[in-house]
C-alpha cells in the first residue's frame, strides 16, 4: 500500500521559534511558529493540516459509502474543525467537527446522516485520531 511522507523544521525555542512544513510531494509548503498554532498569529499549524486530511479523507470516504449504497453522489463537501484545548501541563486535540453537505439524487436525510456517521467511523484519518472525539454535521442539499 501506499506510504505517503511530509516533513518540518523547527528553529528556536517554542515562543521565538518558527519553522515549516512541508508535504513530500511538493504540493504544499507553509512556514508555522508559535503565534499560528496557539493564537491568531500568520502561517499554518499541525492542526490545520490534520484537518484538511481528515476533511478530505472524510469525503473520499462517504463518496464510496454512498455509492456502495445505490446513491450517486454529486458532490460532497467537508470543512473540519480540529479543537486544540489546553490539558494539564499541555495541549491535546480534543475534538474534531467535521461539517458536511452533500448533493445526493435520490437520498433522505436519514440515509444521508447513517451513510456519513458510518464513514465517519470507517475513514482511515478518524481510525488515526481514535482517541479523539469526531463529530459530524451531515446537511443533505436540496
Amino acid at each position: 500500500m501506499a506510504k505517503r511522507n511530509a516533513k518540518a523544521v523547527w528553529e528556536g525555542d517554542l515562543k521565538g521559534g518558527a519553522g515549516t512544513m512541508e508535504f513530500g510531494s511538493g504540493a504544499f509548503k507553509g512556514a508555522y511558529s508559535a503565534a499560528s498554532r496557539f493564537e491568531e498569529g500568520t502561517g499554518t499549524n499541525p492542526e490545520e493540516l490534520i484537518g484538511a486530511a481528515h476533511a478530505g479523507c472524510f469525503s473520499m470516504a462517504f463518496s464510496a459509502d454512498l455509492a456502495k449504497a445505490g446513491f450517486s453522489p454529486k458532490r460532497v463537501s467537508t470543512e473540519a474543525a480540529v479543537h486544540l484545548d489546553r490539558d494539564g501541563a499541555g495541549f491535546s486535540i480534543t475534538k474534531v467537527v467535521l461539517s458536511t453537505r452533500g448533493e445526493v439524487p435520490g437520498i433522505d436525510e436519514a440515509k444521508f446522516r447513517e451513510i456519513a456517521d458510518g464513514a465517519r467511523q470507517n475513514c482511515p484519518v478518524s481510525r488515526a485520531l481514535a482517541g479523539v472525539q469526531v463529530e459530524v454535521q451531515a446537511t443533505l442539499a436540496g
